[in-house]
């Protein structure tokens, strides 16, 4: 039997919204599944709250909100949060990210978001509606 989660898009506000937000669809109130894009691909491979068969199914309702709000504008933020405790190595990658989510290019966070469930999950188990 298939699970379905279903994220209401029009309640994300930013990425810390979209974390609590995917918790509480997978695991109830105060769920977690995830709260850094690593971690959350992790989750949704590793049967954190997942059917263990993977037979599942993230709904994405308004998501066209959650696109706008998890834009090139929240990108800039978190990227500008990552520079400052980013390893002198990853500086240059990070501000270049940065550099192009400011001037409105580039992969946001929703589109980073939806090719991690993608990737992760598999055609057909995300629906954007």
């Amino acid at each position: 039997m298939t699970v379905t989660y279903v994220i209401e898009g029009s309640e994300v506000t930013g990425l810390e919204r979209f974390w609590e937000l995917i918790g509480e669809a997978v695991n109830g109130p105060g769920g977690y599944f995830g709260r850094g894009l690593d971690s959350f691909a992790d989750c949704l491979s590793g049967g954190f709250g997942t059917p263990d068969d993977g037979d599942f199914v993230i709904e994405w309702r308004d998501h066209t909100a959650s696109a706008r709000a998890l834009g090139h504008e929240e990108t800039a933020r978190r990227l500008e949060a990552l520079l400052g405790r980013a390893h002198h190595t990853n500086r240059a990658r990070i501000e270049r990210g940065l550099a192009e989510a400011r001037a409105g290019r580039g992969p946001t966070l929703f589109d980073q978001l939806v090719g991690i469930v993608e990737e992760e999950t598999g055609p057909g188990t995300l629906l954007l509606r």
